[in-house]
């Protein structure tokens, strides 16, 4: 078996400290779980037609995440001219955008994970350098001349994530190397190979494809060739560039410490050609880069360090003093407001009254999607109200049968694909309401008048079902579908009249755009 020199260290296997920390690792109770989730955000594309309500739906599943995205499209970069507060996940990724959304929620993940695992300043560090550096590699893929070209801002957050889990999970190893490399006798890398039998980068690699990671995500990682690159026709060279780009450049802007300015020089001279950067598009990317980073940190309760003497110079630019840049918005979403004991919050008007808000820009906007727009509907309803699941259903011509389309809450999924009910004149509350265009608002399931109207579909699918409404969707007396929602205790604080005329205005907005076409 091989073995590294003798450098003022004892002779160790090469492979030791590499197999000894990734079984840690595999070991690791929590990982694997990291792993699915990151896996399955990665999977999440905007090719599809579901995209923006799969990612709704994941970001949901998560009260942390939730909270995290909400402050992030509450600070001052993305609040809209009029100041309303952002309190649904759909209205945020329609502000933010879906590849902001689905970077910010994977460096959320790693975040989270690992912020904790070690008091080390280092950790924290290597997370803020990742945080950037995914940054860095969105701006470049939106600049960039390659499209779909969002696995970029992927690549450049896992660049980094070697150093995040050796700074975890073996710190004092972690230590050695940066001490070696300190020296200045060798590099970063070379001290890892020592000490370690394999690059961070390498490090990384083998962590990612144990989380099952693209394959193509995994090659972005790889080490590029010394000296001045040539650009690339191929897709795949691209992205390692971008990945390496950004991760250089996240070293820097987060180091704090030398002469930014030549090593900047020097990064352009390198990587300029390649990625069509000049120096002023070079300066616009730093100033976004600075804030946004701060941003997103702060949202994720990371704390940055103060900027020093040179620092602030990114701030200064902007006209904006780092404390209002740093400054989240008033805004109480659902998930942290008082709630009655039905689980309704009591800011539920509020809520409502953003929504519509929220409705009425994305109708104003031109690029926004119908399947959005109901989602966004959807959501509001759900979070605003406090219901436990919450669909929409549509009617299937072919069928003739009213089949849910989305769906948000508990078990979602089990209970979207048994969420239909046939479309003939019947005499329960379903087809009543569809039949007279009434809104129904059920505060208590449980008595006899209300439970005999219940279908049987309904009562075996929802049998805890308490409190409930329905909301048909009707057009020149044609019904087209409807909105359920229920909860799984009764609401004896009911609907009072301002709640109920914010959610029919709701329900207009969404008529009148479904008749625009």
């Amino acid at each position: 078996m091989a073995t590294y020199p003798t450098t003022g260290f004892s002779q160790i296997p090469l492979e030791s400290h590499r197999e000894r920390l990734l079984k840690k690792i595999r070991d690791e109770n929590d990982l694997p779980t990291l792993g699915v989730a990151i896996a399955k955000v990665v999977e999440i594309t905007s090719s599809g037609e579901d995209s923006v309500s799969r990612l709704a739906h994941f970001v949901l599943s998560d009260v942390g995440l939730t909270q995290k995205i909400l402050r992030l499209a509450n600070t001052v970069q993305y609040r809209t001219a009029a100041g309303a507060a952002v309190t649904t996940i759909s209205r945020s990724i329609f502000l933010l955008g879906f590849n902001t959304v689905k970077t910010s929620a994977l460096a959320m993940l790693l975040v989270d994970f690992f912020k904790d695992q070690a008091q080390a300043i280092s950790v924290r560090k290597e997370l803020i350098h990742s945080l950037c550096a995914s940054i860095i590699g969105r701006e470049i893929a939106q600049r960039g001349r390659f499209q779909d070209g969002e696995e970029a801002a992927v690549a450049s957050l896992f660049k980094n994530v070697g150093k995040v889990l050796i700074a975890s999970f073996d710190h004092g190893l972690f230590s050695r190397i940066q001490n070696v490399a300190a020296t200045g006798e060798t590099s970063e890398d070379a001290a890892s190979v020592l000490l370690l039998g394999c690059s961070f980068e390498r490090f990384g690699e083998l962590a990612l494809q144990g989380w099952k990671i693209p394959d193509a995500i995994i090659q972005a990682m790889a080490p590029l060739p010394s000296g001045e690159l040539r650009k690339s026709t191929q897709r795949n060279e691209w992205l390692k560039q971008v990945a390496s780009f950004s991760d250089a450049l996240a070293g820097i802007l987060i180091s704090g410490v030398g002469d930014k300015s030549a090593r900047y020089e020097k990064l352009l001279k390198r990587f300029g050609k390649v990625l069509e950067l000049d120096q002023a598009m070079l300066d616009d990317l730093l100033l976004k880069v600075e804030a946004e980073t701060r941003q997103m940190a702060k949202s994720m309760d990371i704390a940055l360090p103060e900027a020093n003497a040179e620092a602030p110079e990114l701030l200064k630019a902007l006209g904006v003093p780092s404390e209002f840049l740093l400054k989240t918005a008033e805004v109480t979403p659902a998930q942290e407001a008082i709630r009655y004991p039905s689980g309704k919050p009591h800011n539920a008007r509020d809520l409502l009254l953003t929504g519509v808000q929220d409705v009425t820009q994305m109708l104003t906007s031109d690029d926004y999607k119908l399947n959005d727009l109901i989602l966004l509907v959807l959501e509001t309803l759900y979070t605003s109200m406090g219901f436990r699941f919450a669909t929409v259903c549509l009617r299937d011509i072919s069928s003739g049968r009213y089949v849910a389309r989305l769906a948000v809450g508990e078990h979602y999924a089990e209970r979207q694909k048994s969420f239909f009910f046939g479309g003939k004149s019947e005499s329960d509350l379903f087809a009543l309401a569809l039949s007279n265009n009434a809104d129904v608002m059920i505060s208590d399931a449980m008595v006899p008048k209300i439970r005999s109207l219940l279908p049987a579909w309904h009562q075996e699918l929802l049998p805890d079902a308490r409190s409930f409404i329905i909301l048909p969707l009707v057009i020149q007396k044609k019904p087209l579908g409807l909105f359920y929602a229920d909860r799984a205790t009764t609401a004896d604080e009911g609907v009072p009249p301002d709640e109920t005329a914010l959610i029919k205005t709701l329900k207009s907005q969404l008529l009148a755009a479904m008749m625009r076409g």
